[in-house]
């Protein structure tokens, strides 16, 4: 058995206890995809990350689980691998661009250094809204029953992981939604993560609440969801509610005890960046 650095992050975070949990295993090589699968299963975050070394091009590269799959991308992972390589010394400390590989190619990384620390963002892959057969309007109907919806037509898109992705009357529907699990369940069936449902919000500092629940892949509802976000935000794109240069805050996890935040910046190519602070928990070696 080897040792391996690990750490623990809140991602996605103010302050701990805010965000979104994240496990980081360093230095992954020789473990296989089943290890590295069963380890995300064990710790039963949301998403487990494994770091390798990278390619030519990229400073890092990461491999993505959940407790049930792997994943070609994912936003908090992605947050805190570059926050993780960062300060483990593992690129320049000072660094203002890095490219993270993964599943899903080569991504840009853009690190600020301010008075609180780093910010991280990334640019996500552009989501593609995807065509769904008739049967699931029928689903779709059940998972949000009783919900009152917004405007924006709900709708399946695909940034690497797929979310059904509704907007909702006000933000007190959305804070004030009962979930039933076992409906949306039957919506994601194979193809999709979950629903992450959203809605404009008038409180200080942020533009729209979201929850996002996943209880196909174990995690009933997921505390800060970084592709969901994108996803939302390349929708909003697409529907003329938003516009290149926007930028805006997102709140995210306060129904399940968290705090999120999440910073959307839509680029001048139409690509939506997401990004926010993580916070170390956790700092020791991990067995496997």
């Amino acid at each position: 058995m080897s040792l391996r650095r690990f750490l623990q992050l809140d991602v996605f975070a103010h302050r701990i206890g805010a965000g979104n949990p994240l496990a980081v295993v360093f230095d992954a090589q020789g473990l296989d995809s089943e290890a590295m699968q069963s380890f995300a299963a064990w710790t039963h975050l949301p998403e487990t990350i494994f770091l390798l070394p990278p390619d030519e091009g990229a400073d890092y590269r990461v491999r993505i689980f959940t407790p049930r799959q792997e994943l070609s991308f994912a936003g908090h992972p992605s947050i805190g691998a570059a926050w993780a390589v960062l300060d483990a010394g593992r690129v320049s400390p000072r660094s203002e661009a890095l490219v993270q590989q993964c599943a899903a190619g080569h991504l840009p990384v853009r690190i600020v250094h301010d008075a609180n620390g780093l910010r991280v963002s990334i640019r996500t892959p552009r989501a593609q809204r995807c065509v769904t057969a008739h049967d699931k309007q029928a689903l779709l109907d059940a998972a949000l029953a009783g919900v009152p919806w917004g405007p924006l037509v709900p709708a399946l898109w695909d940034n690497g992981p797929r979310w059904w992705v509704a907007e909702l009357a006000d933000a007190a529907a959305v804070r004030g939604m009962r979930p039933d699990l076992a409906a949306i369940q039957a919506l994601s069936g194979e193809d999709a993560l979950g629903l992450a449902v959203f809605a404009r919000t008038q409180e200080p500092g942020f533009a729209y609440a979201v929850r996002a629940f996943c209880p196909s892949d174990g995690i009933a509802e997921d505390p800060v969801t970084g592709s969901a976000n994108a996803a939302i935000a390349t929708a909003l794109l697409a529907a003329g509610r938003i516009e290149v240069g926007d930028a805006y805050q997102i709140s995210q996890g306060r129904e399940v005890g968290r705090d999120g935040c999440i910073e959307i910046r839509i680029d001048d190519e139409r690509e939506v960046w997401i990004g926010g602070r993580v916070q170390a928990v956790v700092r020791g070696t991990v067995e496997w």
